[in-house]
């Protein structure tokens, strides 16, 4: 926005702010500080105290960046704060197989140098990333923020009020909902969520190996379900390890030296001998998508609007694509004098990003449903598949421009 939006004040309000964000995970933040920079004044809502989001410890819980959200970061102010904590991903090795049998032979294999942008992403870890928003946000003016818990919401015509646990009542022309896939945000709103479980939970932790990994991702599709190894700085890896509901209740439940024998056999000896670093966390997984992205001053993004299987390692940057979509759509109004609140403009949000998230949902699902069994029928098509793509060189490197997440129509922030 050419000219910083003016903060104004309503029915002895203290101030009525542009934008009130529900959330201060990872999409609020980003989305806070993106539109803090377009002129617009913001106030980020969360129930999480600064000190325990800011002060965590390692607990190997780390996130896949593909570039087009490191763009994004270094556009608005994070990337220099934590590139020096990522990992780049230079190669990604995909393959199927069972767990003590080794990968099947036909296999796929994406290299960074079939593109000319560089590392198709970088892994970085939790901690460092929120502390970097936490820090930018401190920093920022135009931020406002307000540690506690929504207990309501009421929309009227000239803007949208929040009533906090504590009693008080913020103030905003629009609210977007960025509090997960349980958003309080939408469900106050009426809006419904559609999806599925899928029977599987996501075993989480990082592990310390042997030998290095040279910044090479895999991703081994087993029976049950896929087990992704992603290299992060040093002999580490994060892992994020699908079985089904009840086996991953019982490996859980096991200690951290029976848990890494039930996890060797999967992992193989390809990085040597391993060891369990930090926490170890599970994660029911599931498909949920709001039924709409928006509603009468309101917005959804990030697993607020969509939670996927997090099978291709989309979840945060599905998130932050929808962070770059709402800043040009609510800027480019703003810059047109249109009111950036009205129907008519946010569904210009909805429609890009409902598109985009339809279609990464029906892959994810699709590539799970289709990977996640021992049907040898199913085994013989998928492995052909892999090795006819991998044989392909355009094709294969589209697939990788895809996961570089350079492909689409691209919000500014991204490109």
């Amino acid at each position: 926005m050419d000219n910083p939006a003016r903060m104004t004040t309503f029915r002895g309000m203290e101030e009525t702010r542009d934008i009130l964000i529900v959330g201060g995970g990872l999409n609020g933040p980003a989305l806070a500080l993106a539109l803090a920079r377009k002129g617009f004044s913001v106030t980020v809502v969360d129930a999480l105290p600064e000190t325990v989001r800011k002060n965590a410890a390692f607990d190997g819980r780390a996130y896949a960046l593909a570039l087009a959200s490191q763009r994004l970061l270094t556009r608005i102010g994070i990337w220099d704060r934590v590139a020096g904590h990522s990992q780049p991903m230079h190669e990604i090795k995909a393959s199927d197989g069972r767990a003590g049998e080794g990968p099947a032979p036909f296999f796929l294999h994406f290299d960074s140098a079939e593109i000319e942008e560089g590392p198709m992403g970088h892994m970085l870890e939790d901690r460092y990333l929120r502390r970097a928003f936490l820090d930018a946000m401190n920093e920022e003016p135009a931020i406002h923020q307000v540690q506690d818990r929504v207990i309501a919401q009421e929309v009227d015509a000239s803007g949208v009020s929040l009533r906090l646990e504590n009693g008080q009542i913020l103030r905003g022309r629009l609210l977007v909902g960025c509090d997960g896939r349980e958003s309080g945000t939408a469900q106050r709103a009426g809006i419904r969520r559609t999806g599925w479980d899928y029977g599987q939970t996501a075993l989480v932790c990082a592990i310390g190996h042997e030998k290095p990994h040279h910044g090479i991702a895999h991703q081994f599709f087993m029976p049950p379900g896929p087990l992704a190894i992603l290299p992060l700085p040093g002999n580490v890896s994060s892992i994020v390890w699908s079985e089904t509901h009840d086996s991953a209740a019982a490996i859980n439940a096991l200690s951290d030296k029976d848990y890494l024998d039930v996890l060797r056999p999967r992992f193989g000896d390809f990085l040597g001998q391993i060891r369990l670093k930090g926490k170890r966390f599970a994660y029911p997984l599931k498909l949920t998508i709001a039924n709409r992205f928006v509603d009468e001053r309101l917005a959804l993004i990030g697993d607020a609007a969509h939670g996927m299987h997090p099978i291709a390692g989309q979840g945060l940057n599905a998130g932050l694509r929808d962070v770059g979509a709402l800043v040009d759509v609510l800027g480019q109004a703003a810059r047109r004098g249109e009111d950036f609140t009205s129907p008519l403009v946010l569904d210009r949000y909805q429609e890009w990003r409902r598109f985009d998230v339809a279609t990464l949902a029906m892959a994810t699902d699709l590539t799970n449903k289709l990977f996640s069994n021992d049907n040898p029928v199913l085994r013989t098509a998928r492995d052909l598949g892999m090795g006819v793509v991998n044989a392909m060189p355009g094709l294969r490197r589209g697939f990788l421009r895809e996961a570089a997440g350079l492909t689409g129509e691209l919000p500014e922030l991204m490109r």
